[in-house]
Formats: structure tokens, C-alpha cells, sequence
């Protein structure tokens, strides 16, 4: 079964922190890079931050210097600290592996993603 969660998003002002917390199952997270991508309405969901299993990281520029991706693979959770939130951040957050697996069908599959609502 396949099952993403994440959470932690909420209000914030801007220059504020937020920590995103993101629960995969195995079958998602065991062995594979893990991503956080978040998605303006009407566009397709921006990948912004990756960790390999491995722990390397990488970034998208317009998060570069500020978010920060980490991952515990005892719990198959990623987390996603952000820091210096700026009102363009304010979007709704998903994460899910990176490049995304589809299965059998082409299907992929996506959590409920967390809204991260940032006030200047």
C-alpha cells in the first residue's frame, strides 16, 4: 500500500520557519531519493528540494540557502525545515520520491500535501 502524509504546515509571518514532516511508506522510501514539491494552482508541481538515500541534497534555486532537506530512515520520514518564508512560499507542500515511481499502470500516487500560508 502505498502512503504518503505529510504535515506541519500552518501560518506563518514572513522571515518566519516552518518544519514539514512527510511519513512514506516503505515500498516509496526504502532505497530512493525522497523530494518535497509544491504546486501553485493551475501549474505543475515544482520539485524544490531532493535527498538520495545517501544523504546527498539539492535545491532549487528559489529555495537554495533557505530550506533545508533531511531524512530519517528508521522512521521512512522526510522533513523539510524552511526558513525566511517569503509570501511566494505560500503553497501547498507534497512529497514524494524523486523521480516519482509509477506503477504498473503509469499510475502515481500522491499524498493530501500540507498548506504552508505565509503573511507579509
Amino acid at each position: 500500500q502505498v502512503q504518503l502524509v505529510e504535515s506541519g504546515g500552518g501560518l506563518v509571518q514572513a522571515g518566519g520557519s516552518l518544519r514539514l514532516s512527510c511519513v512514506a511508506s516503505g515500498r516509496i522510501f526504502r532505497g530512493n531519493a525522497m523530494g518535497w514539491y509544491r504546486q501553485v494552482p493551475g501549474k505543475q508541481r515544482e520539485l524544490v528540494a531532493v535527498i538520495t538515500s545517501g544523504g546527498s541534497t539539492n535545491y532549487a534555486d528559489s529555495v537554495k540557502g533557505r530550506f533545508t532537506i533531511s531524512r530519517d530512515n528508521a522512521k521512512n520520514t522526510v522533513y523539510l525545515q524552511m526558513n525566511s518564508l517569503k509570501p511566494e512560499d505560500a503553497v501547498v507542500y507534497y512529497c514524494n520520491a524523486a523521480p516519482v515511481i509509477k506503477d504498473s499502470y503509469g499510475m502515481d500516487y500522491w499524498g493530501r500535501g500540507t498548506l504552508v500560508t505565509v503573511s507579509s
